[in-house]
Protein backbone atom coordinates (compact mmCIF):
# COMPACT_ATOMS: atom_id res chain seq x y z
CA UNK A 1 0.00 0.00 0.00
CA UNK A 2 1.51 3.24 -1.30
CA UNK A 3 0.34 6.93 0.37
CA UNK A 4 -1.50 8.50 -2.38
CA UNK A 5 -0.30 11.56 -0.73
CA UNK A 6 2.91 12.37 0.79
CA UNK A 7 3.64 16.31 3.05
CA UNK A 8 5.80 17.56 4.41
CA UNK A 9 4.50 15.63 7.84
CA UNK A 10 1.50 13.69 6.75
CA UNK A 11 0.49 10.84 4.58
CA UNK A 12 -2.71 9.82 3.21
CA UNK A 13 -3.95 6.59 2.00
CA UNK A 14 -7.14 5.50 0.15
CA UNK A 15 -9.05 3.14 2.72
CA UNK A 16 -11.67 2.80 -0.23
CA UNK A 17 -15.03 4.86 1.03
CA UNK A 18 -12.52 6.18 3.90
CA UNK A 19 -8.78 7.36 4.11
CA UNK A 20 -6.07 7.30 6.70
CA UNK A 21 -4.01 10.13 7.67
CA UNK A 22 -0.50 8.71 9.63
CA UNK A 23 1.19 11.74 11.24
CA UNK A 24 5.09 11.10 10.59
CA UNK A 25 8.25 12.24 12.79
CA UNK A 26 9.65 13.96 9.95
CA UNK A 27 10.18 17.72 10.85
CA UNK A 28 10.21 20.87 8.07
CA UNK A 29 11.89 23.76 8.42
CA UNK A 30 11.42 27.10 5.86
CA UNK A 31 9.59 24.64 3.66
CA UNK A 32 12.63 21.89 3.67
CA UNK A 33 12.28 18.38 4.68
CA UNK A 34 14.97 17.82 6.74
CA UNK A 35 16.99 14.57 7.00
CA UNK A 36 16.47 13.70 11.05
CA UNK A 37 13.18 12.94 12.73
CA UNK A 38 12.27 13.72 15.84
CA UNK A 39 11.39 11.12 17.86
CA UNK A 40 7.30 10.34 18.54
CA UNK A 41 6.70 13.63 17.56
CA UNK A 42 4.25 12.63 15.04
CA UNK A 43 2.21 10.02 18.00
CA UNK A 44 2.09 13.26 19.86
CA UNK A 45 0.97 15.34 16.78
CA UNK A 46 -2.10 12.61 15.68
CA UNK A 47 -2.60 12.22 19.88
CA UNK A 48 -2.94 16.30 20.28
CA UNK A 49 -5.06 16.30 17.34
CA UNK A 50 -7.55 13.53 18.27
CA UNK A 51 -7.88 15.18 21.59
CA UNK A 52 -9.17 18.57 20.06
CA UNK A 53 -11.44 16.81 17.73
CA UNK A 54 -13.33 15.13 20.89
CA UNK A 55 -13.67 18.42 23.16
CA UNK A 56 -14.79 20.54 19.73
CA UNK A 57 -17.33 18.05 17.91
CA UNK A 58 -20.33 20.42 19.73
CA UNK A 59 -18.86 23.34 17.40
CA UNK A 60 -18.67 21.78 14.16
CA UNK A 61 -18.55 17.74 13.18
CA UNK A 62 -15.16 16.64 12.03
CA UNK A 63 -13.79 13.97 9.54
CA UNK A 64 -12.21 11.63 12.75
CA UNK A 65 -13.89 7.61 12.79
CA UNK A 66 -11.47 5.74 14.40
CA UNK A 67 -7.86 6.36 15.99
CA UNK A 68 -6.66 3.07 17.52
CA UNK A 69 -4.90 1.50 14.39
CA UNK A 70 -6.29 -2.15 16.10
CA UNK A 71 -9.62 -1.36 15.40
CA UNK A 72 -9.30 -0.32 11.59
CA UNK A 73 -10.93 -2.90 9.17
CA UNK A 74 -8.65 -6.10 9.53
CA UNK A 75 -6.29 -5.21 6.46
CA UNK A 76 -5.49 -1.71 7.27
CA UNK A 77 -4.98 -3.03 10.97
CA UNK A 78 -2.14 -5.74 9.38
CA UNK A 79 -0.46 -3.14 7.36
CA UNK A 80 -0.40 -0.51 10.08
CA UNK A 81 0.59 -3.02 12.46
CA UNK A 82 3.55 -3.76 10.17
CA UNK A 83 4.74 0.23 9.60
CA UNK A 84 3.99 1.37 13.15
CA UNK A 85 1.03 3.59 12.87
CA UNK A 86 -0.37 2.84 16.15
CA UNK A 87 -0.94 6.09 18.21
CA UNK A 88 0.04 8.29 14.79
CA UNK A 89 -2.92 6.77 12.45
CA UNK A 90 -6.47 8.50 12.19
CA UNK A 91 -9.14 6.54 10.03
CA UNK A 92 -11.29 9.48 8.73
CA UNK A 93 -13.95 10.40 6.49
CA UNK A 94 -13.07 11.66 2.62
CA UNK A 95 -14.09 14.95 2.19
CA UNK A 96 -13.93 17.30 -0.61
CA UNK A 97 -11.35 19.64 0.73
CA UNK A 98 -12.15 23.62 0.80
CA UNK A 99 -9.16 24.97 -0.79
CA UNK A 100 -9.00 27.98 1.64
CA UNK A 101 -6.39 27.99 5.21
CA UNK A 102 -8.59 29.49 7.75
CA UNK A 103 -6.26 31.22 10.23
CA UNK A 104 -7.57 32.92 13.00
CA UNK A 105 -5.29 35.15 15.24
CA UNK A 106 -5.52 37.15 18.57
CA UNK A 107 -2.46 38.23 18.83
CA UNK A 108 -0.25 40.01 16.68
CA UNK A 109 2.57 37.90 16.14
CA UNK A 110 4.56 36.02 13.19
CA UNK A 111 3.41 37.18 9.41
CA UNK A 112 0.48 39.11 11.22
CA UNK A 113 3.25 41.48 13.21
CA UNK A 114 5.42 42.06 9.50
CA UNK A 115 2.36 43.13 7.21
CA UNK A 116 1.21 45.04 10.46
CA UNK A 117 4.11 47.33 10.58
CA UNK A 118 3.97 47.70 7.07
CA UNK A 119 0.46 48.80 6.41
CA UNK A 120 -1.70 48.57 9.70
CA UNK A 121 -3.41 45.36 8.62
CA UNK A 122 -3.37 41.81 8.13
CA UNK A 123 -5.34 39.82 5.45
CA UNK A 124 -7.29 43.55 5.27
CA UNK A 125 -8.84 43.74 8.23
CA UNK A 126 -7.51 47.00 9.51
CA UNK A 127 -6.66 47.18 12.74
CA UNK A 128 -5.55 49.97 15.99
CA UNK A 129 -2.37 52.26 15.66
CA UNK A 130 0.43 51.72 17.95
CA UNK A 131 -0.13 48.05 18.58
CA UNK A 132 3.08 46.30 19.70
CA UNK A 133 4.69 42.71 18.74
CA UNK A 134 2.98 39.76 20.54
CA UNK A 135 0.13 42.47 21.65
CA UNK A 136 -3.38 40.18 22.36
CA UNK A 137 -6.14 42.13 19.91
CA UNK A 138 -9.44 43.58 20.25
CA UNK A 139 -10.80 40.58 19.06
CA UNK A 140 -9.84 37.81 16.97
CA UNK A 141 -10.06 38.27 13.56
CA UNK A 142 -9.91 35.95 10.46
CA UNK A 143 -6.66 36.07 8.41
CA UNK A 144 -7.34 33.25 5.53
CA UNK A 145 -4.98 32.06 3.05
CA UNK A 146 -4.48 29.83 -0.21
CA UNK A 147 -3.96 26.70 0.24
CA UNK A 148 -0.88 25.87 -2.08
CA UNK A 149 -0.22 22.30 -2.43
CA UNK A 150 3.38 23.46 -3.35
CA UNK A 151 4.78 26.65 -2.30
CA UNK A 152 3.98 29.36 0.02
CA UNK A 153 0.15 29.77 1.09
CA UNK A 154 -0.50 33.53 -0.11
CA UNK A 155 -2.69 35.79 2.16
CA UNK A 156 -6.46 36.65 0.68
CA UNK A 157 -8.78 39.50 2.04
CA UNK A 158 -12.57 38.40 2.72
CA UNK A 159 -13.59 39.62 -0.72
CA UNK A 160 -11.14 36.97 -2.31
CA UNK A 161 -12.44 34.05 0.05
CA UNK A 162 -16.16 34.92 -0.97
CA UNK A 163 -15.21 34.52 -4.66
CA UNK A 164 -13.18 31.02 -3.90
CA UNK A 165 -15.62 29.56 -1.71
CA UNK A 166 -19.32 31.31 -2.22
CA UNK A 167 -20.71 34.03 0.39
CA UNK A 168 -22.58 31.26 2.29
CA UNK A 169 -19.31 28.72 2.59
CA UNK A 170 -16.73 31.37 3.42
CA UNK A 171 -19.28 32.84 6.55
CA UNK A 172 -19.61 29.20 7.59
CA UNK A 173 -16.27 28.51 8.01
CA UNK A 174 -15.16 32.10 8.83
CA UNK A 175 -18.03 31.84 11.85
CA UNK A 176 -16.52 28.45 12.64
CA UNK A 177 -13.42 29.22 12.51
CA UNK A 178 -13.55 32.43 15.20
CA UNK A 179 -15.93 29.93 17.50
CA UNK A 180 -13.24 27.33 17.42
CA UNK A 181 -10.16 29.42 18.44
CA UNK A 182 -12.10 31.13 21.23
CA UNK A 183 -13.01 27.64 22.67
CA UNK A 184 -9.42 26.13 22.99
CA UNK A 185 -8.21 29.87 23.91
CA UNK A 186 -10.16 29.72 27.01
CA UNK A 187 -8.96 25.80 27.19
CA UNK A 188 -5.40 26.51 26.94
CA UNK A 189 -5.36 29.39 29.26
CA UNK A 190 -7.12 27.26 32.17
CA UNK A 191 -3.48 25.41 31.78
CA UNK A 192 -1.26 28.52 31.68
CA UNK A 193 -0.87 28.57 27.71
CA UNK A 194 -1.91 31.60 25.28
CA UNK A 195 -3.34 30.17 22.35
CA UNK A 196 -2.43 32.86 19.81
CA UNK A 197 -3.09 31.86 16.52
CA UNK A 198 -3.86 28.71 14.46
CA UNK A 199 -5.16 27.62 11.40
CA UNK A 200 -8.32 24.95 10.76
CA UNK A 201 -9.10 23.19 7.51
CA UNK A 202 -12.16 22.11 6.27
CA UNK A 203 -13.77 19.83 3.70
CA UNK A 204 -17.19 18.97 2.24
CA UNK A 205 -18.47 15.46 3.18
CA UNK A 206 -20.58 12.92 0.94
CA UNK A 207 -23.80 14.52 2.94
CA UNK A 208 -22.61 18.06 1.39
CA UNK A 209 -21.89 19.19 5.50
CA UNK A 210 -18.82 21.50 5.75
CA UNK A 211 -16.49 19.38 8.34
CA UNK A 212 -13.37 20.16 10.01
CA UNK A 213 -10.69 17.94 8.54
CA UNK A 214 -6.62 17.33 8.81
CA UNK A 215 -5.72 18.19 12.49
CA UNK A 216 -6.51 20.70 14.79
CA UNK A 217 -4.95 23.03 17.46
CA UNK A 218 -1.29 20.96 17.14
CA UNK A 219 1.77 23.03 17.77
CA UNK A 220 2.78 21.91 14.38
CA UNK A 221 -0.61 24.23 13.27
CA UNK A 222 -0.49 26.80 16.16
CA UNK A 223 0.93 28.82 17.97
CA UNK A 224 0.97 28.12 21.84
CA UNK A 225 3.08 30.48 24.46
CA UNK A 226 3.43 29.99 28.28
CA UNK A 227 1.68 32.65 29.94
CA UNK A 228 3.84 33.00 32.77
CA UNK A 229 6.81 34.17 30.19
CA UNK A 230 4.51 36.46 27.96
CA UNK A 231 5.89 39.94 27.75
CA UNK A 232 4.14 42.40 25.05
CA UNK A 233 6.92 44.00 23.00
CA UNK A 234 8.93 40.80 22.06
CA UNK A 235 8.89 37.56 20.38
CA UNK A 236 7.24 34.71 22.29
CA UNK A 237 8.96 31.44 22.80
CA UNK A 238 6.32 28.73 21.02
CA UNK A 239 6.14 24.83 22.04
CA UNK A 240 7.51 23.77 18.48
CA UNK A 241 10.04 23.44 16.14
CA UNK A 242 11.74 26.73 17.09
CA UNK A 243 15.03 25.06 18.82
CA UNK A 244 15.37 23.72 15.18
CA UNK A 245 14.77 26.97 13.65
CA UNK A 246 17.16 28.90 15.84
CA UNK A 247 20.34 26.22 14.95
CA UNK A 248 19.69 26.47 11.42
CA UNK A 249 20.11 29.86 10.85
CA UNK A 250 23.59 30.08 12.57
CA UNK A 251 24.23 27.98 9.45
CA UNK A 252 25.71 28.32 6.33
CA UNK A 253 22.73 26.52 4.93
CA UNK A 254 20.93 27.97 1.53
CA UNK A 255 17.60 27.26 2.68
CA UNK A 256 17.20 25.09 0.09
CA UNK A 257 16.80 21.06 -0.08
CA UNK A 258 18.95 19.17 0.86
CA UNK A 259 18.74 20.13 4.43
CA UNK A 260 21.16 19.63 7.08
CA UNK A 261 20.90 16.91 9.88
CA UNK A 262 20.48 17.87 13.24
CA UNK A 263 22.52 17.41 16.36
CA UNK A 264 21.58 15.45 19.05
CA UNK A 265 20.76 18.14 21.47
CA UNK A 266 18.48 20.21 19.09
CA UNK A 267 16.49 16.65 18.29
CA UNK A 268 16.06 16.66 21.72
CA UNK A 269 15.59 19.81 22.84
CA UNK A 270 12.52 20.19 20.08
CA UNK A 271 11.17 16.80 21.36
CA UNK A 272 10.88 17.69 24.95
CA UNK A 273 9.13 21.11 23.26
CA UNK A 274 6.35 18.49 21.90
CA UNK A 275 6.29 16.52 25.09
CA UNK A 276 5.63 19.66 27.57
CA UNK A 277 2.82 21.02 24.60
CA UNK A 278 1.31 17.13 25.17
CA UNK A 279 1.19 17.39 29.20
CA UNK A 280 0.33 20.73 29.35
CA UNK A 281 -2.43 20.73 27.12
CA UNK A 282 -3.71 17.33 28.19
CA UNK A 283 -2.81 16.97 31.75
CA UNK A 284 -1.20 13.67 31.17
CA UNK A 285 2.38 12.77 31.19
CA UNK A 286 3.73 11.59 27.99
CA UNK A 287 4.30 8.61 27.48
CA UNK A 288 3.69 7.32 31.27
CA UNK A 289 -0.05 7.81 31.18
CA UNK A 290 -1.77 5.29 28.41
CA UNK A 291 -2.27 8.41 25.62
CA UNK A 292 -5.78 7.04 24.59
CA UNK A 293 -6.91 8.53 28.06
CA UNK A 294 -6.12 12.04 25.99
CA UNK A 295 -9.70 10.64 23.38
CA UNK A 296 -11.89 10.65 26.40
CA UNK A 297 -14.17 12.94 26.93
CA UNK A 298 -13.72 15.59 29.84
Amino acid sequence: MQPIKSGKVRELYDAGENLVLVASDRVSAFDVILPTPIPEKGKILSTLAVFWFARTSHIIDNHLLLHRVSDFPRELADFGAQNDWEGRAILCRKARVLPVECVVRGYLSGSGWKSYRENGEVCGVKLPPNLRESQKLPSPIFTPTTKADAGHDEPIDWAQTIEILGQENAEKVRDVSLALYEFIHDFAAQKGLIFADTKFEFGVDDQGQIILIDEIATPDSSRYWDAAKYEIGRGQDSFDKQFVRDYLETLDWPKTPPGPELPPEVVQKTKAKYVEAYDRITGLNWPQNDVRAAFSGG
